[in-house]
């Protein structure tokens, strides 16, 4: 993806921490970044995307028409392997409506009754889409397991039982600090910045 002079980006999103850190990793990449909040935009976009990718790009590309700005949308969640990479895109809404993780972690532990292998992941798609139409995406994964039980209260989400393998604890016991720097989110922005810098050497 080639970049004009002075482009701006505009990401996706009103999650002040995804906002922080998205613009730590593109600062030099892009003049301004934005987010929907600063444009005054509020709008609902209904993800029906079968993997992560469609649905950031369904969300990036909706936003790049709407402002004419390049436009970064990610969609991530938990992949567990013996359960056929679910709860997947479906991650935020397993047990159903009104969403819940309390009720997402109990459905989770009681479909992995029984199960041995507990092995699961976190990915993340990040795309951005250009007002002449381009994408270009990256993913980012971390690898770890399903405990039996919740562990610890930081984070949101499975965060309390995904063990992760690099951090050697739970992301619910793992400061955000620990937590971030082997964030799936941060791997595939990093990845995605990479990309573009490439590009544009």
């Amino acid at each position: 993806m080639i970049l004009k002079n002075n482009s701006d980006l505009i990401i996706a999103s009103n999650n002040k921490n995804k906002i922080r850190e998205i613009r730590e990793i593109f600062v030099d990449v892009f003049t301004n970044i934005y987010s929907l909040f600063d444009k005054n935009i509020d709008i609902e976009i209904e993800e029906t995307g079968i993997t992560f990718e469609e649905n950031a790009i369904i969300k990036a590309d909706t936003i790049s028409k709407l402002t004419g700005m390049y436009a970064l949308a990610d969609d991530s969640g938990l992949e567990v392997y013996a359960l056929g990479g679910a709860p997947g895109v479906y991650s935020a809404r397993y047990a159903g409506e009104p969403c819940s993780d309390d009720l997402n972690n109990q459905l989770l532990l009681k479909n992995m009754q029984n199960i041995n292998d507990r092995r699961a992941r976190f990915t993340s798609s990040v795309v951005i889409c250009a007002p002449d139409g381009e994408i270009i995406s990256s993913y980012g994964h971390v690898e770890g397991e399903i405990k039996h039980e919740l562990i610890g209260s930081e984070g949101f989400g499975y965060d309390p039982l995904f063990y992760s393998f690099e951090l050697g604890e739970t992301f619910g016991a793992a400061s955000n600090k620990m937590k971030n720097e082997v964030s799936h989110r941060a791997r595939a922005l990093h990845n995605l910045a990479k990309k573009i810098n490439k590009d544009n050497d």
